[in-house]
């Protein structure tokens, strides 16, 4: 194993929400996921992607940075991003744009209810 890790890696994001259950809906509701919460640890948490073996994250009760103003974390969409935007809203978030084209895929930027920034990403498809 190398003594440094690599420059560009993130391996991990946490998601602070207010309300527990409504954020699991949110999140199943625009991800097509099965997140529960997980009340063993210290604190309860839903796994993002509902796997804690592979890189991602979790939900956890916590104070959301105001208006979208905290990071930014990009989801892979199951879907196309438009679809994943259309159910964003119906879930009560809000989106902000437009796809977004770059040469990995396609983003749409949006807020899940609890002010969170999201990037909502469809990669490219391998020709």
């Amino acid at each position: 194993m190398s003594d440094q890790a690599p420059q560009t890696a993130v391996c991990w994001n946490e998601i602070p929400v207010s309300d527990m259950n409504k954020a699991v809906e949110f999140y199943n509701t625009v991800f097509k996921w099965t997140l529960t919460i997980d009340d063993t640890g210290p604190n309860p948490m839903a796994w993002l992607g509902g796997d804690m073996n592979t890189a991602g994250g979790h939900l956890y009760p916590g104070k959301p940075a105001a208006g979208g103003n905290g990071p930014t974390v990009h989801i892979v969409v199951p879907d196309k991003v438009e679809e994943a935007a259309a159910r964003c809203t119906a879930a009560g978030g809000t989106v902000l744009s437009e796809a977004i084209e770059i040469p990995p895929g396609r983003f749409i930027y949006a807020i899940d209810p609890d002010g969170n920034s999201l990037g909502l990403f469809e990669p490219a498809q391998a020709t």
